[in-house]
């Protein structure tokens, strides 16, 4: 999408074609213009009085708010769910589709985030145990068992912005 003009142009071309100097059509040549986008300007400035862009787009409801509580809840119950899990259970139980993405992000406004208890030192640090100075590199593939024992890395855990309602 194109950004919107600046506001010293939008303020010339308004005035010169309220002041008499020209039409709108006239303005639009002038200040090289749509013709269509210098008439929309001047009309509104003449029955409004507005003479600032508006916000660019449509506001694009969010699928997965009504669903929010659900799955709020749901995480605080399993916070180890993956989010292949998390669209399984929601599809079971309201019958939302969703792409990956779509609930990737609604989590990351929600607050929370994946973080992957994998290396052995940030393991430590989790455990408040020693940390191991001859472990330089870190396997991706150690993790932080769950509370069944399982191995996956990625688990939900909130952040600072997660007390925040938007």
């Amino acid at each position: 999408m194109a950004r919107a003009y600046s506001q010293d142009l939008r303020d010339r071309v308004i005035d010169a074609a309220l002041s008499g100097v020209s039409s709108a059509r006239g303005s639009a040549g002038h200040f090289g213009i749509g013709v269509a986008t210098a008439i929309v300007w001047v009309r509104r400035a003449r029955q409004t009085g507005d003479r600032k862009a508006h916000k660019q787009g449509a506001a694009r409801p969010r699928k997965l708010e009504p669903h929010r509580d659900f799955l709020l809840a749901l995480i605080d119950d399993t916070p180890d769910l993956t989010l292949d899990e998390l669209l399984a259970r929601l599809l079971d139980t309201h019958g939302v589709t969703v792409a990956r993405s779509t609930l990737w992000t609604f989590l990351d406004r929600c607050g929370l985030t994946f973080k992957t208890y994998g290396p052995p030192r940030l393991q430590a640090i989790l455990s408040r145990a020693p940390i191991d100075q001859s472990a330089s590199t870190y396997p991706a593939s150690e993790h932080a068992p769950s509370r069944d024992g399982d191995t996956r890395g990625p688990v939900l855990i909130k952040t600072a912005a997660s007390s925040t309602i938007f």
